[in-house]
């Protein structure tokens, strides 16, 4: 794709983005079908918005997904309850995930990162939600190279409690349930999709390395969902219990508009 190209795709989505409503697909002048292509499109989309990465959403490549990694923009990455979400109806989407907070920088080189380096460089693993939306309106018709230039649907992230050490093997699979005000809206026998959330770290930190400006200190990495994207509503006090690791308590309502 032309640069011309990929901004035009840009702006088709960081339009979508300020408006606070899911569009048509990228028009066929602009629609990716090189990953490479995809990816440039995400850079582009957060030039034009002016914000920081403060984070990634990852996951292990594929055959037929040779790189799956977005940023997670600074300014949609929240602590505080109620958390302000786009939606397009009484409900948000969320996907219950373990993410690691890096306490060191690994700067790009050629040779990557091995499992050891990624852990000694992790300062904190916490639970977390990330939050989904398309900026597709039907997300099921595009392809995973419009996907991806979509952030791989990232909305936000609400990040929750710090874990403790030694969680090791724990982190393979945990029942997750989620509640309101003791009554139970989901239930599912967790596991993460690639086995174990470190994985998918490692790869990115390698991609990365190689590929863009590395991963800093205090970002905060998530890799996969332990059960799938599940509707909550808005409006109504959550808790989200990660089997014996914790529980996260958040609220979402609805914002007019993403300013992300």
């Amino acid at each position: 794709m032309t640069d011309a190209e990929i901004d035009s795709a840009a702006r088709h989505l960081v339009a979508a983005r300020r408006a606070g409503k899911s569009g048509a697909r990228l028009p066929e002048s602009c629609r990716p079908i090189e990953l490479t292509d995809a990816i440039s499109i995400q850079r582009r989309v957060q030039a034009l918005l002016g914000v920081a990465a403060g984070g990634w959403k990852c996951s292990l490549p594929t055959a037929e997904r040779a790189v799956s990694c977005a940023p997670i923009f600074a300014p949609s990455i929240h602590r505080d309850s109620p958390f302000a979400v786009v939606a397009h109806g009484p409900t948000a989407k969320i996907e219950p995930e373990i993410a690691f907070v890096l306490g060191h920088d690994l700067p790009p080189r050629e040779a990557g990162y091995n499992e050891s380096e990624v852990r000694a460089a992790i300062a904190e693993t916490r639970l977390v939600l990330e939050l989904l939306d398309s900026r597709y309106a039907d997300a099921a018709a595009v392809s995973f190279a419009e996907v991806l230039a979509d952030q791989v649907n990232n909305q936000g992230l609400f990040v929750g409690p710090v874990l403790g050490p030694d969680i090791g093997a724990r982190l393979e699979a945990f029942p997750i349930a989620i509640e309101t005000n003791g009554r139970a809206l989901h239930s599912r026998e967790g596991r993460h999709p690639d086995g174990h959330p470190l994985r998918p770290l490692v790869w990115l930190a390698s991609y990365l390395a190689r590929h863009e400006g590395g991963l800093a200190a205090g970002e905060i990495v998530t890799t996969g969902s332990y059960a799938g994207a599940l509707e909550v509503p808005l409006d109504t006090p959550l808790t989200v219990r990660f089997g014996a690791l914790g529980e996260i308590s958040v609220a979402f309502v609805a914002a007019e508009f993403n300013l992300s």
